[in-house]
């Protein structure tokens, strides 16, 4: 399989993060880079909805979507946002959305009852595609490899997360069996936070994060979703409010989980992780973490080092070494919820009230060692 730009990136940096870990010591000042000159532009959104769900396309084109039945939409790199409407859907919270292109997208309302609606116009027109009116249905965020494969999950039912697959680009879907799926420990749930708590890495490969117990696990499949396996994350657990709110896979190997706890914005204790091992074990962070809770986390593609964004009501923080450290982006921006990136680098995170703010920077330059110069 032909690896993605992301992935070969990752790959590199992670190799380029090991040989650093040794030269240091011997070249306090090799391996460094210059420090990124981010910003993030406050774009007039025309709605003052909550907002959640948010799906780059290009540098034209982004989709996000919230409370209030809020879907909004620009194709002009932001200078407008259009609102849409999906008919009856005025209280439903539409907490993630996926886009494919300018036409296409599907946003999921997530419970009472929970459905996904698919649009190939532009949003002058919307088609129920699911529906769930089970007591107790909530979902929490899904996520496509391509325009055809998709997964999506909800918080447990029958003591079992609900997971549900499509193989036609979201025209229809159907649950996976259960019996692969470990049982829930008690009042263990998802976090709706940000459409990020679910991802995938081809047809294959799907994680999703959980919280709200006792421990916030990863949920990892190789297989399509036939099995599962729950390991523990390391993030903050033991109360309801805390967990794993969104995680990335870089490749099958590396990946990055971020979370704590949604009642304190500055919370930082075990709010991040790492893997290199395609999710099997977790390593905290515990030095330099992000600076507060966080709720979205997304690669920046085509940076170089590899430069990881994660986000919360507090502000946002940046990685250059595939989450192993974190520096506060120095932004007035603040009230977060989620952030996505496009294929060609463009990026924007959207939150409170409304609040949609499109992404700038200027790249890092590395710095050499004395030896070097």
């Amino acid at each position: 399989m032909t690896r993605t730009w992301v992935e070969t990136v990752a790959a590199a940096a992670a190799a380029v993060v090991a040989l650093n870990a040794g030269s240091r010591a011997a070249h306090p000042a090799a391996g460094r880079a210059a420090e990124p000159q981010i910003a993030w532009i406050v774009q007039p959104s025309g709605t003052d909805a909550d907002l959640r769900g948010v799906s780059a396309v290009d540098a034209h084109t982004c989709w996000a979507s919230g409370s209030k039945g809020t879907v909004v939409r620009t194709i002009d790199g932001g200078q407008t946002w259009q609102t849409l409407t999906i008919p009856g859907t005025e209280t439903a919270g539409f907490r993630d959305i996926e886009a494919f292109d300018k036409d296409t997208a599907i946003a999921i309302s997530i419970a009472g009852p929970a459905r996904f609606f698919k649009t190939t116009d532009g949003g002058k027109a919307w088609t129920e595609v699911y529906h769930n009116d089970a007591k107790g249905i909530f979902f929490d965020a899904f996520a496509f490899a391509d325009a055809r494969t998709g997964f999506g999950f909800g918080d447990p039912v029958d003591g079992r997360f609900l997971v549900i697959n499509t193989q036609d680009g979201g025209k229809s879907w159907q649950e996976v069996p259960k019996e692969g799926m470990p049982q829930m420990v008690p009042d263990e749930k998802a976090f709706a936070a940000s459409g990020s708590c679910l991802t995938m890495r081809g047809k294959q490969n799907v994680w999703f994060v959980t919280g709200g117990s006792t421990a916030a696990r990863v949920f990892r499949s190789t297989n399509g979703g036939k099995t599962w396996e729950a390991i523990d994350s390391q993030l903050s657990a033991g109360i309801t409010t805390s967990g794993g709110f969104s995680l990335i896979f870089l490749n099958d190997r590396n990946g990055i989980v971020v979370g704590g706890n949604h009642k304190d914005e500055n919370w930082t204790e075990k709010n991040a992780a790492t893997t290199s091992d395609g999710g099997r074990t977790w390593k905290l962070v515990e030095t330099r973490k992000p600076s507060g809770f966080r709720e979205g986390v997304a690669a920046v593609p085509g940076s170089r080092p590899l430069l990881i964004v994660t986000v919360g009501l507090n502000g946002s923080d940046y990685s250059l070494d595939l989450g192993r450290s974190w520096t506060p982006i120095s932004s007035a921006s603040k009230g977060f919820h989620g952030v996505s990136f496009a294929k060609d680098g463009t990026g924007w995170a959207v939150g409170r009230n409304g609040l949609i703010a499109r992404y700038s920077t200027t790249p890092p330059t590395a710095r050499t060692s004395p030896g070097q110069r």
